[in-house]
């Protein structure tokens, strides 16, 4: 029986606005299919309810608001490596967004979990 192993790794956040686009399509998309092309690990957007940026403006989601433009995070998970490499690709695309670096670790758990059962 083992338990959870632990693996250093890279996390690039990218902030963009919702209605960014890149040559027609969402600029989320446009990072996740060539983050995809890259054979980087995976990659996953995750749509904010409020903030604000360089512009100062707050965007919300609250019911009477106008804003539809929201705050938009993708999310990349693998080697330092292979993220540092992804660096130039996204540079071509974001212009305005924010990207953030973090160390963060990975954990795997065998599978089936710890007792070699799917959970219950």
């Amino acid at each position: 029986m083992t338990g959870p192993t632990a693996t250093p790794a890279l996390r690039l956040t990218v902030f963009v606005d919702e209605d960014d686009t890149w040559h027609h399509r969402p600029l989320y998309s446009e990072i996740v299919h060539r983050a995809h092309e890259a054979g980087l690990a995976g990659a996953s957007v995750f749509r904010g309810i409020e903030g604000f940026g360089a512009s100062s403006l707050i965007h919300t989601s609250r019911l009477l608001s106008l804003s539809e433009d929201l705050p938009v995070a993708v999310v990349i998970v693998d080697t330092e490596e292979r993220v540092r490499a992804f660096l130039p690709r996204l540079a071509e695309l974001v212009g305005e967004g924010l990207v953030t670096l973090d160390e963060v670790e990975v954990v795997r758990f065998p599978q089936g979990g710890a007792d070699g059962q799917a959970g219950r």
